[in-house]
């Protein structure tokens, strides 16, 4: 009977460590994670930064080699401004290279318009050296340059004659006379002055 029951107990023993050793051999072994990637970015390419062109430099004011009596008789536009001055002896004075003058310079239409109004030819006008003096006069601002940038709107210009005129904003010359006259071309540089070429000849009382 001991027998029996030492023999009962090996048995029970012997299978207990069997099922031991069962569940030590099926534990689930680890399972390796899955290696997560993540997705790339692309990156976008730079920009190159956009070249800002430097503004052009002006090129510098063109250097005047003639003086007014000089540039008045090349401009075929002004061929009897040249002779009234040349008539008057008002040439003599305009290339003068120490003095400085602004001249508003009527065109040959203005003078022709000019001498209609004034019921003259052209010969009898040259002929009249007072007459010339006083009008041509009264074209010229004396000792000083006044360029288109400089001219003082609404205020009294005085003259070479004494008499003044004014100049508006929209470069129309009211002269003393109540006629008006418009800058057609300003800004013909000289060695002693600055030329602005009128359309109508300016007249004095």
């Amino acid at each position: 009977m001991l027998k029996k029951t030492l023999l009962s107990l090996a048995i029970a023993t012997s299978a207990v460590s069997l099922v031991a050793c069962n569940d030590a051999e099926t534990v689930a072994e680890p399972t390796e994670a899955e290696a997560t990637t993540e997705p790339m970015v692309e990156t976008e390419p730079m920009e190159e930064p956009e070249v800002v062109a430097e503004p052009e430099v002006m090129a510098e004011e063109t250097t005047a080699t003639q003086n007014i009596a000089e540039l008045a008789s090349e401009n075929d536009d002004l061929t009897i401004l040249t002779a009234a001055l040349e008539a008057s002896g008002m040439d003599q004075t305009l290339m003068d290279s120490g003095s400085e003058f602004t001249v508003f310079a009527p065109t040959d239409a203005a003078f022709a318009d000019a001498l209609t109004k004034l019921d003259v030819t052209q010969e009898e006008l040259l002929a009249d050296k007072d007459m010339l003096t006083n009008v041509l006069s009264y074209h010229v601002i004396p000792s000083m340059i006044v360029r288109s940038t400089d001219i003082p709107y609404g205020t009294d210009i005085e003259t070479v004659n004494g008499q003044v005129f004014s100049i508006s904003e929209a470069n129309v010359i009211t002269d003393a006379s109540g006629n008006t006259s418009n800058i057609t071309q300003p800004d013909m540089m000289a060695t002693n002055g600055v030329v602005h070429v009128i359309d109508t000849v300016l007249m004095p009382k």
